[in-house]
């Protein structure tokens, strides 16, 4: 039988993590509501466009993957469906939490290694 210390420690770890959760569903409520005002309900990427009774399968997405970052003006947001939403997560996962932007500048350094670099020699003398 757990001591009563142990006990404690458990019904304490159980209302910090209930109160987490409540925080966080406050706070989606919140910033979910704003997008669902700005935003036309449509998803960003497939395009998929959503009624009252569908509007339940659109998502807010955070365009840089922070969920504590959500101005008023609902620039860090973006519509998506479940699917898309669920696939931009997965291609972010894919890219050890790299954002993809629109140039490789952004990115960090590429490989140098040209496999191909000495082919055109090598076929000289097959011709």
């Amino acid at each position: 039988m757990p001591s009563n210390h142990a006990k404690s420690d458990s019904d304490k770890l159980d209302r910090i993590v209930a109160e987490a959760r409540r925080n966080r569903e406050l706070r989606e409520k919140t910033y979910r509501e704003q997008a669902l005002k700005i935003h036309p309900w449509i998803c960003a990427r497939c395009t998929r466009e959503f009624t009252r009774a569908s509007v339940h399968l659109l998502t807010v997405h955070h365009k840089d993957h922070n969920h504590d970052n959500n101005p008023p003006d609902g620039s860090n947001w973006e519509l998506l469906c479940n699917y898309c939403h669920e696939n931009e997560h997965s291609r972010y996962l894919d890219n050890d939490g790299r954002v993809e932007t629109g140039s490789g500048a952004e990115r960090g350094p590429q490989a140098s290694y040209k496999p191909f670099a000495a082919l055109k020699d090598l076929l000289k003398g097959k011709q």
